[in-house]
């Protein structure tokens, strides 16, 4: 899972990147984190930049089964009582991870994270059905054409720069593995593992993030009773646009995370 290992802090923070992503995706927040903490990234299973790019037809395609990879990397690495930083579908992969194995676990950081990315009745994921059925259709049809419109959708066009750098790393994706990944993504349903985490949470979201709104971080913290032995999960907002602060808002995605972990 090409693991890294930057800095030499005491507490050691895992950053795990999220769908299109690859452990590039933390360059311009490494640097910084480094020079507090101990610093660890990787590459799903599913990345463009891993070795088999997802594919072998029996890689695990839920985040249970990527809650198990993520369990098995942590302790091949020997990490315990971690802060995990998990971007987008990667928040909830780590919420599933730490009740299965809390010891792994001091404190989740979940950026942009969504328990279900479609609508319903009282509930506000962001996406209708009909929506989910024409983004999966148009990465079918045409993955490479699909790559800059989706990039640019989520990252935001205010930010061509970030837009360009997660482009070309999305672009590296099988395009069956990436249309599979996807399918799971946006038809996940885990709203129900959020009452069982017990471990300190901390929500990060971007105020208009254009693929979770703000009321999914909302849901989460009122969900989230569990966290911190029953003090519940807090909430930090970044006042930038898009799903992406790392690449978009880095100074502030950093004060955040060194925000949060003062304060836990």
């Amino acid at each position: 899972m090409n693991a890294r290992i930057f800095g030499n802090g005491g507490e050691t923070l895992v950053l795990a990147h999220g769908y299109g992503g690859t452990r590039f995706v933390w360059d311009d927040v490494v640097p910084s984190l480094a020079e507090k903490f101990r610093v660890v990234v990787f590459d799903w299973s599913f990345s463009g930049a891993a070795a088999d790019n997802g594919g072998r037809s029996e890689r695990p395609c839920s985040y249970h089964g990527f809650a198990d990879e993520l369990v098995v990397l942590m302790d091949e690495l020997e990490l315990k009582g971690a802060v995990y930083v998990g971007h987008s579908m990667a928040g909830m992969i780590g919420c599933i991870a730490s009740v299965a194995r809390p010891d792994l676990f001091s404190h989740l950081v979940l950026v942009g994270a969504s328990p279900r990315y479609i609508n319903e009745d009282g509930y506000e994921g962001g996406f209708d059905s009909s929506e989910v059925d024409a983004m999966l259709a148009a990465v079918e049809a045409d993955f490479a054409a699909w790559v800059p419109l989706f990039s640019q959708a989520v990252v935001g066009a205010d930010h061509p720069a970030a837009v360009a750098r997660f482009a070309k790393q999305l672009a590296t994706m099988r395009p069956a593995t990436a249309l599979r990944v996807l399918r799971a993504v946006l038809t996940c349903d885990v709203r129900g593992v959020l009452p069982d985490v017990t471990a300190p949470c901390s929500i990060v979201h971007c105020g208009g993030d254009s693929v979770a709104p703000l009321a999914v971080a909302r849901y989460m913290q009122r969900a989230m009773v569990a966290c911190a032995g029953a003090r519940g999960a807090d909430t930090v907002v970044i006042e930038s646009s898009g799903h992406f602060p790392q690449l978009a808002a880095p100074k502030e995605f950093v004060q955040a995370i060194e925000a949060v972990l003062i304060d836990h």
